[in-house]
């Protein structure tokens, strides 16, 4: 074997052993971490050696998910009614969250792309990073059982409720906070620059209440800089004393 091909095995366990740290569990089967990991992008480049998609494991871990994620809301506000316990949910294990609480603890550096998806920008697309997080969340689940599979969402995903609540609605959150407190005020979301090659543009947008900029955010669309603004602004208006609470 070539020392190249040395250098690339104690790089993989290196990085496996580092994701392991990071999120507080050790594979039995460390094949299975390599499985969550890898996009199908990945899989279909590397057919020859038996690679395998983290499909399959995201359709388990998103199950795993909502059963703990049920559970743990049911247990911890008892006296909250269905409506508003499916809406929290929601707000937790959505998409935008999930790709969120995974570049918390930095998931998306582990990732196995393919070339094409690589320079195209998938290692930052929300959908390939959530995608990642529950097939993560499923092969914890085989490897080690349900308990360590809720211990790790307790400990990534169900905490901070109020922040992801903001993060993820806070377009209407915003909406709702102006209508009830800054009544005739005029809200602009403004464009304030773009950035990056056409096939990973990133766009920079401001929030502004009266003409003061409350908020900017960058994304990767329009939408999701305006999202990111009006959750920079949520954070102002908090500071400065206002409820947040709708």
């Amino acid at each position: 074997m070539s020392a190249d091909g040395l250098q690339m095995i104690d790089m993989n366990k290196i990085n496996a052993e580092q994701l392991e740290r990071t999120i507080g569990y050790r594979f039995s089967d460390r094949s299975m971490l390599r499985q969550a990991l890898s996009h199908s992008s990945y899989a279909n480049e590397h057919k020859a050696e038996g690679a395998g998609d983290n499909e399959r494991l995201e359709f388990l871990g998103d199950s795993v998910l909502e059963v703990v994620s049920s559970e743990f809301l049911y247990l911890t506000f008892p006296e909250m009614p269905e409506g508003k316990l499916t809406k929290l949910r929601a707000s937790l294990v959505c998409e935008a969250t999930l790709a969120f609480c995974a570049r918390e603890f930095g998931l998306p550096d582990y990732l196995l792309l393919g070339k094409g998806e690589e320079h195209t920008g998938g290692r930052g697309r929300d959908s390939i990073v959530s995608d990642a997080l529950e097939a993560l969340i499923g092969a914890i689940f085989l490897d080690g059982g349900i308990d360590e599979a809720k211990s790790f969402i307790k400990r990534f995903i169900l905490t901070d409720f109020e922040h992801k609540r903001m993060f993820t609605d806070s377009k209407t959150i915003l909406q709702e906070i102006i209508q009830r407190d800054y009544k005739n005020s005029d809200v602009r979301y403004i464009p304030a620059g773009e950035s990056g090659p056409d096939h990973d543009k990133h766009f920079t947008v401001a929030l502004a209440l009266d003409g003061e900029e409350l908020g900017r955010g960058v994304g990767s669309t329009k939408k999701a800089a305006q999202q990111e603004a009006a959750y920079r602004a949520l954070i102002e208006l908090k500071s400065r004393g206002v409820s947040i609470c709708i």
